[in-house]
């Protein structure tokens, strides 16, 4: 019966009969969730490719906009999804991945592989082929050399590469000839696809970064006005406001891209953000969208626009600051000469855990967004973890704070030796981050723990100014929640937040400019000694057995307290045809040469 009354609306709507708006809510009244209805929507408007107008450059702008905006277009240097996304535009990697792991190429010339000799059966090293002809935006030959000068680049610990420890296993890159480049690893590793592969591969051209490399890389032209091998180029740029972008007159596919410009505007919020895409139509894409379900949903009942969703769109968390945030040393705060005088107590960090309504959190805010999670590693899902549950248990908690010596004091909160339970908590401006928030407050109240809730502006959170003391990385606070994303089907760089091996520069300090991964200062011995061996072992499944170990000490030891299991979601305007754009492990502006408008 519903099949049969859905088709009838179906026909109605292409027939003008029902507007937009109304074919949802019939369609709701008929049981069918969102996601389904914008499918069978978007199928009954599509049109065939050959009705969608085609040539370079012939459909004007197209306009984004970020809630988080771009601080730089150098994704070496990048502190935040957003960049990267701006980058993407702009530069390129040798391969490109799906959710589901599935290779394609992009600057390479085809998937390297054991079968046509490109990957080394021993796991130490792996051959690329490059596709002939590729030029960069102001007409040199993109080449070897190029792939080789950008691991230099990243691998230079003066230049300070926030992507540095996806290559960290490469013992060098070598041009066989201008089309061909072997990277040899130091160890054995199953990751082969890891360097030069998605977000954290893209190629950086050497001409224009030659003579900035290391502790100069910060202050290159480049960084402000990039340009690569991609369908755009970096026009003009403010940092925190606006990217404009023209098109790439030597990108190699002559038809592409069909937007003459595009612009991504940064700032607001993302219930502006949606809005603007979704009810006023004032913009063609908004990424990102951290909104209330309910909110959400209502908008998307205007008609205008509908909802992208993919799987692994990262861990909403909270960090649990190692070190004080109040003491200054050496010209620093949250120094690793400085223990944090509560947080690095087991148990005050488990009881923080089990004070956190998750489940409450997921069906109020997030809907059809995100799941409650109980571990800091989801995706994919070879590597999640089995072994941990999800437990709100307040009277367990108040039970570990007794039993770490904390009583409640006259204002009711816990203390011992003169340290109260005490501190702040920070994340992003966003109405669902802030409702979040008050979620964990009125647990942590029930416990004893008096936090202060902060907020700062995405564009100052997520920036990579390392003069900022309100950025994630410096970390001047107790506790502080985002969503860190998942880079590579081989987990390294996402689980490199919680690895030490080398403290002086995987944990983010001033001396590093606070481009270490490792924010909440932990030195866990047994952590990094399964991260080291996950970087040799060949065989799947052992390997995915290390980082499910880890993802358990992370959790056992509420390093890292996970909350949501968010999907990514973006919104688009009906007029815009994006593809299958989205994925875990490389970013929504991947293919941006293949956006179109619609007729």
């Amino acid at each position: 019966m519903v099949h049969r009354d859905t088709g009838q609306l179906v026909r109605e709507f292409k027939a003008g009969r029902l507007t937009r708006r109304q074919a949802v809510t019939r369609m709701m009244e008929l049981g069918l969730g969102l996601s389904a209805i914008w499918t069978i929507l978007d199928r009954a408007t599509a049109l065939p490719a050959a009705a969608a107008p085609a040539g370079r450059g012939t459909q004007g702008t197209v306009k984004l906009l970020y809630w988080q905006a771009p601080t730089i277009v150098n994704p070496h240097l990048a502190q935040g999804t957003k960049d990267y996304l701006a980058s993407r535009a702009v530069l390129e990697p040798l391969l490109t991945v799906t959710t589901s792991g599935v290779f394609s190429p992009v600057l390479a010339a085809e998937v390297p592989s054991t079968a046509n000799g490109g990957v080394a059966r021993d796991g130490r090293s792996v051959t690329y082929k490059l596709k002939h002809n590729v030029k960069w935006a102001d007409g040199r030959p993109f080449t070897s050399d190029d792939v080789v000068f950008t691991f230099h680049f990243i691998r230079n610990k003066e230049t300070g590469a926030t992507t540095y420890g996806t290559y960290v296993n490469v013992d060098k890159v070598e041009p066989l000839d201008p089309y061909t480049v072997k990277v040899t690893f130091k160890d054995p590793t199953p990751a082969w696809y890891l360097p030069f592969v998605g977000q954290n591969g893209m190629i950086v051209p050497r001409h224009a970064l030659d003579a900035y490399i290391g502790s100069n890389a910060r202050n290159a032209p480049f960084n402000s006005k990039s340009f690569g091998t991609g369908p755009y180029k970096v026009e003009t740029f403010h940092p925190g406001d606006l990217v404009v972008y023209s098109i790439n007159e030597n990108y190699r596919e002559p038809d592409k891209p069909a937007f003459s410009q595009v612009q991504i505007k940064g700032g607001g919020d993302a219930v502006s953000a949606a809005r603007a895409v979704l009810e006023t139509g004032e913009y063609d894409y908004a990424w990102n969208m951290q909104v209330e379900w309910p909110v959400l949903e209502h908008m998307l009942a205007a008609g205008k626009g509908s909802i992208l969703t993919e799987g692994g769109g990262g861990v909403e968390q909270i960090y649990c600051n190692q070190t004080d945030p109040t003491k200054d040393v050496d010209g620093q705060r949250s120094s690793l000469k400085a223990p944090h005088p509560y947080l690095t107590d087991l148990k005050v960090r488990q009881a923080l855990s089990l004070a956190i309504d998750r489940v409450t959190m997921a069906k109020q805010l997030y809907g059809e967004e995100g799941d409650a999670t109980s571990n800091v590693l989801t995706t994919p899902s070879s590597v999640a973890s089995k072994n941990t549950k999800i437990a709100f248990d307040i009277e367990r908690a108040n039970r570990l704070l007794d039993e770490a010596g904390y009583a409640r004091g006259p204002d009711g909160i816990r203390q011992k030796g003169g340290v109260k339970l005490q501190g702040t908590y920070v994340t992003s401006v966003n109405t669902l981050r802030q409702k979040e928030q008050q979620i964990v407050k009125d647990g942590f109240a029930k416990i004893g723990v008096s936090i202060t809730l902060q907020s700062v502006d995405a564009g100052v959170f997520f920036s990579s100014a390392p003069g900022n003391n309100d950025t994630y990385a410096h970390f001047y606070r107790d506790l502080e929640m985002f969503t860190s994303t998942f880079e590579s089907p081989f987990p390294s760089g996402y689980m490199g937040r919680f690895y030490s091996g080398n403290p002086a520069h995987d944990v983010a300090q001033k001396e590093n400019n606070w481009s270490g991964l490792d924010i909440t200062r932990w030195i866990g011995k047994d952590f990094n000694s399964l991260y080291d061996q996950a970087q040799k072992e060949l065989d799947p499944k052992q390997n995915d057995a290390l980082w499910i170990k880890m993802n358990d000490l992370v959790v056992e030891q509420a390093i890292s307290i996970p909350l949501i299991d968010r999907k990514s979601v973006d919104v688009r305007s009906n007029r815009l045809e994006v593809g299958k754009n989205l994925s875990a492990f490389d970013n929504g502006t991947r293919n941006i040469a293949d956006w179109r408008r619609k007729a």
